[in-house]
Parts: structure tokens; sequence; C-alpha cells
């Protein structure tokens, strides 16, 4: 389990490193993957992690469980190299916190759909559209990396 960075850490401010496709399925990825979940887990009201945030500038993030649970369906809790190739051009106002800025919260305008592409633990590449809550997790998270 990691520490969750906070604000002042300069590594929230780096572009993270894509992993190479050799490397996925490596023992030290799948190390860094674990420990963000166990990380994330502790967190009661966390429902996305980015590498950044544990102090990795890997182009890594996971989505809690909790967020596929409310929109009742499944889908893949680890994000490699993601990549957002569709947004929509609607783009309401929400209010959003993080867990690098503890208990502040702020508007910003996110898609209201995305289209995103990564791969997952395994290095099996795919693609997964989402609306509401996961879309904007997905804008968040790819932020982080960005």
């Amino acid at each position: 389990m990691k520490e969750i960075v906070q604000l002042e850490n300069t590594v929230l401010r780096e572009k993270a490193v894509a992993i190479p496709l050799d490397e996925i399925k490596s023992k030290k990825i799948e190390e860094i993957v674990e420990s963000m979940k166990l990380t994330l887990a502790k967190e009661s009201d966390g429902v996305g992690l980015a590498a950044p945030q544990v102090g990795i500038s890997l182009r890594i993030f996971i989505v809690a469980p909790s967020v596929f649970e409310r929109e009742d369906r499944t889908g893949p809790l680890v994000y490699i190299n993601p990549k957002i190739t569709r947004a929509s051009s609607e783009k309401p106002t929400l209010e959003e916190g993080c867990l690098s800025v503890r208990n502040q919260f702020g508007k910003i305008k996110r898609s209201e759909k995305v289209t995103i592409v990564a791969y997952d633990q395994f290095g099996k590449k795919f693609t997964r559209g989402a609306t509401g809550l996961l879309a904007e997790i997905y804008q968040h998270e790819v932020d982080h990396l960005d």
C-alpha cells in the first residue's frame, strides 16, 4: 500500500511515462497495480487512482469496483497506457474532488460521453465507452497522467 501524494508533490505535474507493451505483465507492474488497488480500497470516498498519485510516473490508473456496481455493469479495473479517443461535445459543469487535493472540490467541464482505449493488467488491449460518472473518472485520471 502506498501513500497518496498531495498537490505540492511535483510528480503530479509531470507527464507520466508509457509502459512498453512487453513490460505490462511484468512483476514490477503487477506489484504497482496491486499496491494501487490496496491504496484505493482504503479510501472510502475514492473512485479512481492514477499511478502519479502514489508517486509513480507511469501511465496506469485504476477504477474502484463500486463504480461498476453503481452502474450495474462490469468493466476492467486497470487501465494501462490509456487514451481517450472520442469525447462528446456536450460538457456540463460538474463538481469534482481529488484524493490528491483533500477536502476541496472544484467545478470543471467534462464531456458527458467518452471512449477510452487501454491495456488491462494482462496486456490485452480493449476499448470501452462510458457515460456519467465513469466518463468523468476516465477524464480525471487521464488528466493525472497528462
